[in-house]
């Protein structure tokens, strides 16, 4: 049954997660067909920047709340970690707008001080309501957290329409006074900022019931508790960041053609995108499943039911990489042809992206432990191979050079993290069945490369090939994990 629940659960995130995630994703053909890649560059390293930021306002106190929750007195301690987002989100975003111009002329952006200024307003926003976020998934609320998350994006996407499409149209066809009083030409990309802002306080707003629920209150052993367990997860998040986004960073001063640099992070970023769908896959698990480990850590066969959720996770992680890579003559239109030339890294991000999903899995010993120490040290860990690495190939390889990076570092940290796994916290994972789901589907990629490569067939050729190679996986793989095995 607690698997039954977790399913349905994972249903309406992953509903609501996909559904949105995916209308937000049709931001990228519009993005790449609008922008030249060196301004969809500017948009691919900020939100870069903004990744490691978010953990730093956030420093891990979402993942806390979770925790102590368990322990009792609810109301405590939603009040303490909401009141002590609050004011840290106040004072941290004061700084960034104190020295927007500063930081604006750092990153090669002179006379952009807004960008960073915008960008402050909506990190304190995000900080501030990701407490009631979690207050709705602890409440096992995904209903309420579905349409607020899917409200956020709709009105971003509509404010980059309207912005992006419908104002330079309407200056184009007639005379409307109001809109030139609203929207200028020159602010190009900036618009895709402010339509973030707009979004992010909109949702703020509508989280005024969650936030008003309880009265601001502050228990400073509660706190001081909350921090030792949180600051190694701000650590362990810092340098997670480090894996996953200093590559788009980097590239733009590591790149011998500095001319076009920016172009190049434009194709990379775009490319990257395409990993979308394991990347959604991911998010979802993690909205449902994180609840759900905990609320299952007293039960007796709580090791053998993260075995079995982990057998699922890369039966489903293994299939999405194949299906991504069979249906690719597809699946790249998403971007515009002017980035085409960076597919070759779409294999290597998924297969990455999918041991970084296997390692938030692994990652649940230390959570119970309450050795997030770990986390840090294995996080830190792959920050180091991601630097150096980094620095190593991308002046050679260029973005290529970042990809496999990434894919090394998630392999390290997998790896690893099992390792440890199995020496303080045991858990019986299928590995088997686990490495026979990614070779398999690295296999099936490979023989629908050698036909395509070989025979040039018809695009409906090659759909249809690219679903006898789904069947050809899912048939074996169903039966491994069939439902009378999985359910208790």
């Amino acid at each position: 049954m607690a698997l039954r629940k977790l399913a349905g659960q994972t249903l309406v995130y992953g509903l609501s997660s996909i559904l949105g995630r995916l209308l937000n994703y049709l931001l990228v053909p519009l993005y790449t067909r609008v922008f030249m890649p060196e301004e969809y560059g500017v948009v691919t390293e900020m939100y870069a920047y903004v990744t490691f930021l978010i953990i730093l306002f956030t420093y891990g106190m979402e993942t806390a709340f979770f925790r102590f929750t368990q322990k009792g007195n609810e109301e405590k301690v939603y009040g303490t970690a909401l009141t002590s987002l609050f004011f840290s989100s106040i004072i941290l975003s004061g700084a960034l707008v104190l020295f927007s111009n500063s930081i604006a002329e750092l990153l090669h952006y002179p006379g952009k001080g807004i960008y960073i200024t915008w960008f402050a307003i909506i990190l304190a926003a995000d900080a501030i309501t990701s407490i009631p976020f979690a207050r709705l998934r602890q409440q096992e609320r995904p209903l309420r957290f579905a349409m607020l998350k899917l409200f956020n994006i709709g009105s971003n996407i509509l404010l980059n329409l309207f912005f992006i499409l419908l104002c330079p149209y309407l200056l184009k066809t007639g005379n409307h006074t109001w809109v030139e009083q609203i929207y200028d030409p020159n602010m190009g990309v900036g618009y895709v900022f402010i339509s973030n802002l707009i979004a992010s306080l909109l949702t703020m707003l509508f989280l005024l019931p969650e936030i008003r629920s309880v009265k601001f209150s502050f228990d400073k052993i509660l706190w001081k508790q909350m921090m030792i367990y949180s600051l190694p997860l701000l650590v362990a998040g810092f340098a997670g960041m480090i894996n996953e986004t200093l590559d788009r960073i980097l590239l733009k001063y590591l790149l011998p053609d500095s001319v076009n640099a920016l172009a190049e992070l434009g194709i990379y970023g775009a490319a990257y995108k395409l990993s979308i769908f394991m990347t959604l896959f991911i998010q979802t698990f993690r909205y449902a499943v994180e609840p759900f480990y905990f609320s299952q850590a007293d039960k007796k066969d709580s090791r053998e039911t993260y075995a079995k959720v982990m057998g699922l996770f890369t039966m489903a992680g293994a299939f999405i990489f194949l299906g991504v890579m069979v249906f690719i003559d597809i699946v790249k239109y998403f971007i515009g042809p002017a980035y085409f030339s960076g597919l070759d890294v779409v294999p290597i991000l998924l297969l990455a992206n999918l041991f970084l999903g296997i390692f938030f899995n692994l990652s649940i010993w230390y959570k119970l432990e309450n050795k997030t120490r770990y986390g840090a040290w294995l996080a830190i860990f792959g920050a180091i191979i991601t630097i150096v690495l980094n620095i190593l190939l991308i002046p050679s390889m260029g973005y290529m050079g970042a990809a496999w990076t990434t894919l090394a570092c998630y392999t390290s940290m997998m790896l690893l993290s099992w390792y440890l796994g199995q020496k303080h916290y045991p858990i019986p994972y299928p590995t088997g069945r686990m490495i026979f789901y990614v070779f398999f589907a690295l296999a099936l990629v490979m023989l629908r490369n050698l036909i395509v490569d070989n025979l040039q067939p018809a695009l409906s050729i090659n759909i249809l090939i690219g679903i006898g190679l789904c069947l050809l996986f899912a048939l074996p793989a169903w039966k491994m994990e069939s439902p009378k095995k999985i359910v208790p």
